[in-house]
């Protein structure tokens, strides 16, 4: 039987994007940084298995994943190299389409050997839907273990995929990526809006939790102050709003400092940023972006305003797969006469000589409270389930969306994204919003369901 070598805790490299892998799964820790070092284990990595197949995952990064694993399925990882003694956060990446009941467990030495942790599995919303559940391992076998990821649940079928497992010897959410929250500041933020008194609504007001910024295209850049932070050129090109000072260099510090923004309102100084579209090789570049800040909960009063310096991407930029007419978060067409073919390759929507083409982009809605960003830029948010925030991520935030229209009707040749095909549709969002302002806008507006406009008014 083939045996990989040891899997180890691995040097990650500080400022970096999550860490480094070798092909062969096998890096060797001399020393422990002063940071806290992650291991990732990719699920497909396992050296035996029963009941197990592996897909091509949607999930970030891309690669494959377990697929469709059902009550008693598990695979076999060797010489995962747990480390020196201490607490430990250990991390799941899965998803559900159907939500078990069901967990997935972690056992040292064999299926039924001693349990080092226990992951949840609920519906995630879809197979390719992913959620990173975590847990605290307190104390654990130290060194190079034989671990058995074991799936239980109570009723037949399938019913999880699992992408990867992570480890990091810090408290949870340790690791580079990993950006915790300045606590006292969250505290004092949090505390000034609670204190706020809602303005009355008017009556005939439309109850809809809603306001947004209207924002104008405002530069371009290969930047990626997210993804690729302190490296110009290092991205493929991004078309930005918001912030006019936006670039490689970006931080929460530089946007507050920098008032020149294509937002109203003007408090607004966050960066947005999505992929260039093209057009028969040259740049088209939107005439109006709007992001919608609102609420999907069935009672959004619990939502509470961003925290300062809080960033996120919604989409997966190496998405390369073909959109049909029907397909999830397509292009479309907005206008009179609406769609009235598709491209050569079918991909691309052709609109009317009276529409344009539009695309919106729905951004995770859920916060663990604790981050604000995370390796992957995606697991300290997570989108409402069931109507409610809970789990991991128990903090109601402002739903956001970006609204993007461009001056273009298309043609058969149809389009492409700097990123690639219409599937790689992704948008990015750094929070620089005036703490006093956006928190007014989401007392008044999402927390009493009441439609207000670009001003923060009704």
């Amino acid at each position: 039987m083939h045996r990989h070598p040891p899997i180890r805790l691995g040097t990650l490299i500080a400022g970096g994007l999550a860490l480094v892998l070798a092909a062969a799964l096998s890096l060797t820790l001399t020393s422990r940084p002063a940071w806290a070092a992650t291991l990732v284990v990719q699920a497909e990595s396992y050296a035996a298995q029963s009941g197990v197949t592996v897909e091509a995952t949607a999930d970030t990064g891309g690669g494959q994943n377990a697929a469709y694993l059902a009550d008693g399925d598990w695979m076999r990882f060797d010489g995962v190299d747990l480390g020196a003694s201490g607490p430990l956060t250990a991390s799941a990446r899965i998803a559900s389409a159907t939500g078990g009941p069901g967990t997935v467990e972690l056992r040292t030495g064999s299926a039924t050997g001693p349990l080092l942790a226990t992951f949840a599995v609920t519906q995630t919303g879809g197979w390719q839907s992913w959620t990173t559940r975590t847990a605290t391992v307190a104390t654990h076998p130290t060194g190079p273990q034989t671990l058995f990821a074991v799936v239980r649940g109570t009723a037949p079928g399938d019913f999880v995929n699992i992408n990867w497992f992570s480890f990091s010897d810090g408290a949870t959410g340790g690791g580079p990526g990993w950006v915790a929250i300045d606590q006292a500041a969250w505290d004092t933020q949090l505390a000034q809006f609670r204190a706020m008194t809602p303005a009355p609504v008017p009556a005939g007001n439309v109850r809809v939790p809603e306001f947004n910024a209207t924002c104008a295209y405002s530069h371009s850049a290969p930047d990626d102050p997210i993804v690729a932070p302190g490296l110009p050129g290092a991205s493929h090109m991004h078309s930005f709003f918001g912030n006019r000072s936006t670039d490689a260099h970006t931080t929460t510090q530089s946007l507050l400092a920098n008032p020149g923004t294509s937002c109203a309102p003007a408090k607004d100084l966050s960066a947005y940023w999505v992929p260039t579209l093209y057009q028969d090789g040259r740049a088209v570049e939107s005439d109006g972006m709007i992001v919608y800040y609102g609420s999907r909960l069935p009672d959004p009063a619990a939502t509470v305003p961003f925290p300062q310096g809080f960033r996120m991407i919604a989409g997966n930029a190496k998405s390369q797969v073909p959109t049909p007419a029907g397909s999830a978060n397509q292009f479309f067409c907005a206008g009179e006469g609406g769609e009235i073919g598709r491209s050569a390759d079918g991909n691309w929507p052709i609109c009317a000589p009276t529409a344009k083409l539009v695309h919106q982009l729905v951004f995770p809605d859920c916060w663990d409270g604790k981050h604000l960003d995370s390796p992957d830029h995606k697991s300290h948010v997570a989108f409402t389930y069931s109507g409610a925030c809970g789990g991991d991520h128990p903090v109601a935030i402002p739903s956001v969306s970006f609204v993007i229209s461009y001056p273009t009707s298309g043609n058969a040749a149809g389009f492409s994204l700097s990123s690639g095909m219409a599937s790689s549709i992704h948008g990015d969002f750094f929070n620089a919003w005036d703490n006093a302002e956006l928190g007014r806008r989401v007392k008044d507006c999402i927390v009493q369901s009441a439609k207000c406009n670009s001003a923060g008014t009704f």
